[in-house]
This record gives C-alpha cells, sequence and structure tokens, in this order.
C-alpha cells in the first residue's frame, strides 16, 4: 500500500461548478499574478502552454479539484518540490485537495506556518537557479493521484471537514527519505562541478529562459495532518505550463507578433494618415 501522510495547507476555496469528473481533467491549474489579481492567460505553442509573468510580482498557483474523490497534488516549480525543497519526484509530497475544492498555493513550504512567496524573478535570483539547479527553471508542473478507496461502513460518520481553516493537504511522499539518503551519497561520492562549468550552464539556460520563481517574503499558511493513501504508484493525471515573460514570449513565437500592443501600432509615418482636413482646435478668444 502506497500510504503517505498528508499535510493541510493554503486557504480552500469551494469550487461552484459540479461537471462529473469524467467530463475534464481532474485537477485544473492556473496562475494568478498576485499584485495585480489578473488571471494569466496561457498561449498554446507547439504542444505547450505558456504564460508571461511580471518579473518583480508575486503569483499563486490554483488547484482546482473537478472531481468527487479527494486527490494527491504534488507541485513543481522550477523543476523543484514546492513543500520539500527536493529535486521533484511524483512520488514526493503535495496537497491533498477535497471533492470539489480549489486553493492557491503561494510559495515555498518552509515550515508547519508559513511559506515563502512564489515571485517572478531574473533566472540567475531564482530558488533553483540559487541552489545549482538552473536546468528546469520556467515550468511549473503537477502530478495528480487519485486516493485508493476503502471500504467504510454504513454507520460510520463522515470525515469532518477541517474548520476554522479548510486547508487542503499536502502529502509527504514515501521516498523522500530514500531520496534524500541517494542524494546525500551521490554528493558525497560526486565532486562538486566547477565554479566555471556552473556559471557556463547558467549561462546556456538563460539564453533561452529570462525569468525564474524566487524565493520571496515569508507568508503565513498554517498545515495540519492527514492520510492519504495512493491508488497507484504513476500518476493520473500530469501538467506542464511553461513561463517566461512577455517580451521573451513574442521573441520566441509563442505570442503572435500582431497580438502584442507594440507591433500591432504602426511604427512608420504615413503621407496619408486620414481622409480629409480637420478644423483647427479653437483658440480660446
Amino acid at each position: 500500500m502506497f500510504r503517505s501522510l498528508v499535510l493541510l495547507a493554503g486557504a480552500v476555496l469551494t469550487a461552484g461548478a459540479c461537471t462529473p469528473s469524467y467530463a475534464r481533467p481532474l485537477v485544473d491549474v492556473a496562475v494568478i499574478d498576485r499584485d495585480n489579481g489578473d488571471w494569466l492567460q496561457n498561449w498554446s505553442h507547439r504542444g505547450q502552454q505558456w504564460i508571461a509573468g511580471t518579473p518583480g510580482h508575486r503569483y499563486s498557483v490554483r488547484l482546482t479539484n473537478s472531481s468527487d474523490r479527494r486527490v494527491l497534488v504534488v507541485l513543481s516549480v522550477d523543476g523543484v518540490n514546492a513543500v520539500s525543497g527536493q529535486t521533484a519526484s511524483p512520488s514526493q509530497a503535495g496537497y491533498v485537495l477535497e471533492a470539489w475544492q480549489s486553493t492557491e498555493i503561494n510559495g515555498w513550504r518552509k515550515s508547519m506556518d508559513d511559506v515563502a512567496q512564489f515571485v517572478f524573478t531574473d533566472l540567475p535570483d531564482s530558488y533553483a537557479a540559487r541552489t545549482g539547479r538552473p536546468d528546469n527553471v520556467g515550468v511549473i508542473g503537477v502530478a495528480v493521484f487519485q486516493e485508493r478507496q476503502v471500504y467504510r461502513p454504513a454507520y460510520e460518520q463522515p470525515r469532518p471537514y477541517p474548520s476554522p481553516y479548510p486547508y487542503p493537504p499536502y502529502a509527504r511522499g514515501e521516498a523522500d527519505a530514500s531520496a534524500a539518503k541517494a542524494e546525500r551519497r551521490a554528493s558525497n561520492a560526486a565532486p562538486a562541478p566547477a565554479g566555471a562549468a556552473r556559471e557556463q550552464s547558467m549561462a546556456d539556460t538563460a539564453a533561452a529562459q529570462s525569468i525564474g520563481t524566487g524565493h520571496g517574503a515569508r507568508e503565513w499558511s498554517p498545515v495540519s495532518q492527514t492520510q492519504f493513501v495512493r491508488a497507484s504508484r504513476s500518476p493520473a493525471q500530469v501538467i506542464q505550463l511553461r513561463y517566461d515573460d512577455y517580451a521573451n514570449l513574442v521573441a520566441r513565437g509563442v505570442v503572435p507578433r500582431y497580438r502584442d500592443p507594440y507591433y500591432s501600432r504602426n511604427v512608420e509615418p504615413r503621407a496619408f494618415p486620414n481622409g480629409f482636413v480637420a478644423d483647427p482646435p479653437s483658440r480660446g478668444w
């Protein structure tokens, strides 16, 4: 049995829609700019979904469970698990959502009480790059697991909803301890890369990617514990969402130039911009 301890975290909102689970994905993912309140638009490009982030702005990842059962969502930002800080793997810690519920994950989990805010920042200042892992900067991903159904007698009372703050769960992965030991063994056996080689790796990544997710200010976000049993070893759903700043998305061809306000206006003078001579403004006499 793939049993995991689960921690509740983040403010939960009740989702309004009650569409049957088979008609849509198990979990919907959206990114919200917390400084201006915008839900960031998705752009489809060569089979990938992209959003445009604004450097210096805080953001949250909104997870919505569109099924009628609890699910476990393992959240990865820039290839790093947003709960444990490990190089991300589906077997690690994640958030558990009740049926039809949503939550906004605002940052990297630091303790049972707080997180460090997600902030769009220059790539070298991203958390992944600062911890020597710049290769996957620019991607937000989730791996979704369904819960193993357990027979419960008819007389058993339903599990009470968390109160007073109905936080959604995040799960401690069963492979966390073994993965941490493996990482320690690898770090002890292999010498650290030379500083010049690491800088060159970051420069190569920066040539294509301009922003990442920084380790922002601390924010209150209490958690508690529950239990979650995964129905399978493999996730039932995996979502990847790429991001970069708007100018870089235009340069990449993700955002068509005619959609960009700069390119949509006439940048060259015209001899006949209008049809007829307009009256001059009054002199005010």
